[in-house]
């Protein structure tokens, strides 16, 4: 008998704090460990907004979003900051990097905030910083470059950092939000090539969010926002947050300490099919 999805969701309403009208309505929809789920369409149609549901940094007003049975909206703040910290590995738009931190300590960063991650990059490298070292070596940034300052590295060195930084402790989920927005066509099917393997190495699943849909054919399932979203049918137009709203991942206090620098078709997609 196959188990629960390792996210699962079911019938989402959401608006912003304040606002009577939802700017997503989802049916629902469902990943399975391991899969790769591809979420399209244009700015401002609300991916951002599904993936900070996705990840429990906003909940929902009505239905259920759940990661590895686990309803976000059932969870006080910081327990759902403690279990992102666990389990969601997140690729940022503008790749979220500490400019002072090395890159190496960047990299090493979800440690210091979840116990678990720490514990399983240590079973698979021997240590937090073994595994952090292996996982810039094979997005192929330069050695020399670990040690450098996160604001001294280009466009193309940050995103494999962050990338990096979201896969390290092997979590069930990666989410990324438009990573490959600032690259030309050849370092970003590079990166795609990069992303893919370790994912595909660790059993991650991938929620990839862009507009670009040429990358579609990489993905196991592909799910059409604007077509799937019923607010926007029904005549509702998405919106942006309030100012008063942050769409950003938090993270809770240090769990543990790092160590220093110094040392298929799975996925199942539920509601209109896609184009």
């Amino acid at each position: 008998m196959k188990g629960a999805p390792l996210l699962e969701v079911r019938e989402l309403r959401y608006a912003w704090p304040g606002e009577a009208d939802d700017i997503l309505s989802l049916e629902g929809f469902a990943v399975e460990a391991g899969s790769r789920l591809f979420v399209n369409g244009p700015s401002g149609c609300g991916k951002s907004t599904l993936l900070g549901l996705l990840a429990g940094v906003l909940v929902a007003r009505e239905g259920a979003v759940r990661l590895l049975g686990q309803d976000w909206v059932r969870l006080l703040a910081a327990a759902r900051d403690a279990r992102r910290a666990d389990h969601v590995g997140v690729i940022f738009q503008q790749f979220n990097l500490l400019p002072y931190l090395s890159a190496l300590d960047n990299v090493l960063l979800p440690c210091r905030f979840s116990r678990r991650r720490t514990g399983r990059a240590a079973s698979a490298a021997g240590s937090a910083l073994a595994a952090a070292r292996g996982l810039l070596a094979r997005m192929a940034l330069p050695e020399a470059l670990w040690a450098r300052p996160a604001r001294q590295l280009s466009v193309g060195q940050q995103q494999r950092v962050a990338a990096a930084r979201a896969l390290i402790g092997a979590p069930e989920l990666v989410i990324a939000d438009e990573p490959t927005s600032a690259l030309d066509a050849a370092r970003r099917d590079e990166f795609m090539a990069l992303l893919l393997g370790e994912c595909r190495a660790t059993g991650a699943a991938l929620v990839f969010v862009s507009h670009d849909e040429r990358l579609a054919a990489s993905f196991d399932e592909r799910l059409d926002l604007p077509s799937a979203n019923r607010a926007v049918r029904s005549g509702e137009e998405p919106m942006k947050a309030p100012a008063s709203v942050s769409t950003s991942v938090s993270v809770p206090a240090p769990a543990c300490a790092s160590a220093p620098a110094t040392e298929s078709r799975a996925a199942t997609v539920r509601g209109e099919a896609p184009p």
